[in-house]
C-alpha cells in the first residue's frame, strides 16, 4: 500500500473538474426547423421569448397517446400567455396515421412530421418515445424527459415563465 494519496487526489480533482463542467454546460436549442402537417415550417430560434414544449412521439406509443390530454390541458391553459407546443411525429410512423390521429384528437397545438428524422437528430438522436422537452424563453433546455412527463412538474416549471 504504497502511497495511493497523490493518485486519489487526482481522481477527485478529475471528478470535481468534469462536475463543474457538466453544470456550467447550458443545454441551448439546436437550430432546426419543424414541418408541421398544414405545411407550416416553423423555425425554433424564431420562437424565443416564449416557453416551448417540443414533444417527440409516435402514433403507435401507448405513452405518447396516454400525454396527449395533458399536452392539450397545458395548450389551452398557457397558450394565450405564450406556450408554444410542437408534437414531433417519428420518422418511421406513417404521415397518414398522424394526420388521422391528430384530427380525430383535435389537437391544437402544431403537429410535425420528421420524414429524414432531422428534428430527432437535431434533439440529440431521439429514438424514444415520448421524450419531451421544456425550452424556456432564452432558448435553454430546462427539462428533458423520455417516457411520462409529471403534469405537476411541467406545470411549476412552466409557472416561472408565465405571468397571469
Amino acid at each position: 500500500m504504497q502511497n495511493t494519496m497523490p493518485r486519489t487526489l487526482i481522481y477527485l480533482f478529475i471528478i470535481a473538474i468534469s462536475v463543474i463542467l457538466t453544470s456550467c454546460r447550458s443545454d441551448v436549442t439546436p437550430e432546426t426547423t419543424f414541418s408541421t402537417i398544414t405545411g407550416q415550417k416553423i423555425v425554433l430560434s424564431e420562437l424565443r421569448d416564449k416557453p416551448v414544449i417540443v414533444t417527440f412521439w409516435a402514433t403507435d406509443c401507448a405513452s405518447c397517446l396516454k400525454e396527449i390530454p395533458h399536452l392539450i390541458e397545458l395548450y389551452r391553459q398557457y397558450h394565450e400567455q405564450g406556450l408554444e407546443i410542437i408534437a414531433v411525429a417519428m420518422a418511421y410512423d406513417p404521415p397518414n396515421h398522424v394526420i388521422e390521429l391528430s384530427q380525430a384528437q383535435q389537437l391544437p397545438y402544431h403537429v410535425a412530421l420528421d420524414l429524414q428524422a432531422e428534428n430527432a437528430h437535431a434533439f440529440g438522436d431521439v429514438s424514444l418515445t415520448p421524450t419531451t422537452f421544456l425550452i424556456a424563453p432564452d432558448g435553454t433546455i430546462i427539462l428533458q424527459k423520455t417516457g411520462l412527463f409529471d403534469m405537476n412538474e411541467m406545470k411549476a416549471q412552466l409557472s416561472t415563465f408565465i405571468k397571469g
